[in-house]
């Protein structure tokens, strides 16, 4: 009798202890500096050292600047999963220094990574690269320089389809969009363009000023040497119905 017992309490010890374990290679990394307009990013692998397979169930930034990802399939014990931390540098000059938070089923329930570095703006940076980095970085080319809407209605939301060439030899990411309207943004996240490819990327014109408008549109992106500007112009009219109308016979009818 006491040696069945003596079993059933080890049985039982041995199922409170089966269990993932979450072993990082480090909790931390420092990216140093970065080119502003770059999406800094970094994977923190774990090996799972437990007995039980590793659930992770959510990935917390401390901050919208920081996107996470990770490994969304059971780690089984023994092998190896990773946390992918994206810290998006673009309009963020200065030392950064966030968290996520990963929560899961191990014997650590809640884990915290950081990451941190110092963002240099495009002019602080360049003269840091050599001749060798500057050649390998990518490099933005626009199609055109400006885009005119001609006439249009007050409240509509055209798109303009910009074609955009990367004629570095790196991959070229673009970055947000910023203009002194607040009225232009991207209509789908572009994707990285491969060097010596071009991509069409559409802009959403959400300008309201009746009138004569034209606004400049800076794009920013992974490229060293600078921003690329874009002016967007266009003949906003309250209704344009009232000016599609003409007289025939006295009468007013629309175009056809």
């Amino acid at each position: 009798m006491k040696r069945l017992l003596t079993i059933c309490l080890l049985a039982l010890a041995g199922a409170a202890h089966a269990q993932g374990v979450m072993q990082f290679e480090t909790d931390n990394h420092d990216f140093g500096n970065v080119p502003e307009g770059t999406m800094a990013t970094h994977e923190f692998k774990f090996k799972n050292t437990g007995n039980q397979p590793v659930v992770i169930a959510n990935v917390q930034a401390s901050c919208g600047c920081t996107t996470p990802d990770w490994t969304k399939t059971p780690v089984m014990p023994g092998k190896t999963g990773i946390i992918k931390a994206m810290y998006s540098s673009a309009g963020r000059p200065g030392v950064f220094n966030k968290t996520v938070t990963v929560t899961s089923n191990a014997a650590e329930p809640s884990k915290v990574l950081s990451i941190k570095g110092t963002v240099l703006t495009k002019d602080q940076m360049k003269p840091m690269l050599t001749p060798a980095q500057l050649a390998a970085s990518p490099h933005l080319v626009l199609a055109q320089t400006s885009h005119d809407f001609g006439k249009m209605e007050a409240g509509q939301q055209p798109t303009a389809r910009i074609v955009v060439k990367n004629t570095g030899k790196t991959e070229l990411v673009l970055g947000p969009l910023t203009s002194g309207c607040y009225c232009v943004g991207y209509k789908a996240s572009p994707k990285p363009i491969a060097p010596g490819q071009s991509a069409v990327v559409e802009l959403l014109y959400s300008q309201r000023q009746l009138g004569q408008v034209s606004d400049v549109v800076t794009i920013a992106s992974n490229d060293v040497s600078g921003d690329a500007k874009l002016t967007l112009r266009a003949n906003i009219v309250r209704d344009l119905s009232g000016n599609s109308m003409v007289k025939e016979s006295g009468t007013a009818v629309p175009f056809k």
